[in-house]
């Protein structure tokens, strides 16, 4: 049977979050974080996102917390779980951010500037199969992501379990669970961006064997605890980290 929930936290806002949109919005080139993407912390306002989310789950009854935490190795994705009070949780390098490769640390602007050639291959292929080199592709991800849900199910028979990670993580393992196609993905990653803190929950009722969303992209918890509600552009708009 394997895992009956998956509650899917994107991290709180991250420094990088904060220094990616104050660069695109000055339609700077690079990204200047200072940082490895791995070793980004959460922002002063994810910190209280992580807070607040941490009050939610210990609101929730007994019987609907989470029985196991995997989480993104990512600093910003650790650092959510242990303020919301997500005890051990199992760090796994197949839930880290997608990787960007030669474009890192690029806007928009600093991917069309120089590296021309690659904004144009990247128009031409779609956003879910340009793998920018040294990078992955959505598909990449949606490949290891296959692999760790596997193990979350075999490791979780019967559980509720909660995945702290990254935007585009959380709408590949919609597509990867939901059985979603590439047009349906790209019509929802194009509707809306993942929120930080926010909570996405997919059910899989003892016998029927296929995930059902039960809700996506949810903020409530962050507003009734006081904590800001922070909307950040994810890598498919080439600013990053995410």
């Amino acid at each position: 049977m394997g895992a009956i929930e998956l509650i899917l936290i994107r991290h709180g806002e991250s420094a990088g979050n904060v220094a990616a949109t104050e660069a695109q919005r000055s339609g700077a080139e690079v990204i200047e974080i200072g940082l490895r993407d791995p070793d980004v912390p959460l922002s002063d306002a994810g910190r209280v996102q992580g807070e607040a989310l941490g009050h939610w789950l210990a609101g929730l009854p007994e019987d609907e917390r989470p029985e196991a935490v995997w989480c993104s190795p990512y600093l910003r994705a650790r650092e959510t779980a242990e303020l919301a009070g997500l005890q051990g949780a199992r760090l796994d390098e197949r839930l880290r951010d997608r990787e960007l490769g030669i474009l890192d640390l690029l806007t928009s602007a600093g991917v069309d500037a120089r590296f021309p050639e690659e904004a144009r291959r990247r128009t031409w292929l779609g956003k879910f199969s340009y793998r920018p080199p040294g990078g992955e592709s959505w598909a990449d991800v949606a490949l290891r992501l296959r692999s760790v849900l596997r193990d979350i199910d075999d490791e979780n028979d019967g559980k509720r379990v909660a995945v702290v990670c990254h935007d585009a993580v959380i709408l590949l393992i919609r597509y990867v669970c939901e059985q979603l196609s590439e047009t349906e993905l790209l019509d929802i990653a194009s509707g809306t961006s993942v929120r930080n803190a926010s909570i996405t929950r997919l059910l899989r009722p003892e016998g029927t064997g296929r995930w059902t969303l039960e809700s996506f992209n949810t903020i409530d918890h962050l507003e009734s605890g006081g904590a800001p509600v922070t909307e950040h552009a994810g890598d498919e708009k080439h600013v990053h980290p995410s």
